[in-house]
Order: structure tokens, then sequence, then C-alpha cells
């Protein structure tokens, strides 16, 4: 995705700025918020003080402890809040993560995963009845 160059890129930190780059302290806090469920800043610390010799590895760089003060995630949150940096900065990472295709096609299938929906089955429509992996009746309504 390119999001540890992209975040240096377009919110560089202030010159007083020292240790783990910006990039990497927004990626190992995104890696916490999403791996303990818990996205307060002052829990970071702890977390990545058990796991340095990971996240260096990982990073490809040395990590302390003190990367990842509350000042830090604090500081790139105040940086990613202003929003003409952040409307650049995803557009930069959207062209790194999102595709889009002109696709001139009759018909779709898509298998998801068990999921249902409530939709108006037209036989022109984009939603069609299919087999259920729910096992099911098929009805009025579409199940995939």
């Amino acid at each position: 995705m390119g999001l540890i160059t992209l975040t240096n890129e377009y919110f560089p930190p202030h010159g007083n700025w020292k240790g783990l780059d910006a990039g990497r302290v927004l990626a190992c806090w995104l890696a916490h918020i999403l791996s303990q469920v818990d996205h307060r800043l002052n829990q970071v610390q702890d977390w990545a003080s058990t796991r340095i010799q990971t996240l260096s590895g990982c990073l490809g760089r040395p990590v302390q402890a003190l990367d990842f003060s509350d000042d830090r995630p604090a500081s790139l949150l105040d940086a990613l809040s202003e929003d003409e940096r952040w409307t650049a900065f995803e557009a930069a990472l959207n062209r790194h993560t999102v595709r889009v295709y002109d696709v001139h096609a009759e018909q779709v299938r898509i298998d998801t995963t068990t999921a249902s929906g409530y939709w108006q089955v037209r036989e022109d429509g984009l939603f069609q009845l299919g087999h259920s992996k729910n096992r099911r009746a098929e009805g009025g309504t579409c199940h995939s």
C-alpha cells in the first residue's frame, strides 16, 4: 500500500522528532489497534515494549518502546486531521490500493461468504436468486 512512505511524504514530523519515522509509528499504531481492538494512545507503548524484536524485524529498523509514547500517535492524529493534507494523502493512498476497471459484462457471478440481503429481484437486475449456502428456502429475496 505504500502506507509508510506516503505517511512520511504527506505528514513529515516537526524537526525535533527523533527515532522511528512517522510512517512506521503509524503502521505499528494501526497494528496495535487491529490486534488489540484498542485505539487508546496510552496503550501503544506498553504493547510495543513486549514486541520490540518482532517490530524491529518487521520494520527493518531498530525499535524502542519510546518510539510509541502516546505523544507520537497524538502528533500523527493531529496531522491526519488536517483536511488539505489528508485529502492529498488519501488520493495518493487510493492510487496504491483501489483499482477501477472499465468492464462491460452482461453477467457477474460473485461467490461470497454466507450473508443474506433483501433486494427486489428482477430478471435484468444485478441481484438474482441463487443457491443458498445456508440451505434456506429461496423466496422473493436474494440470498448468497
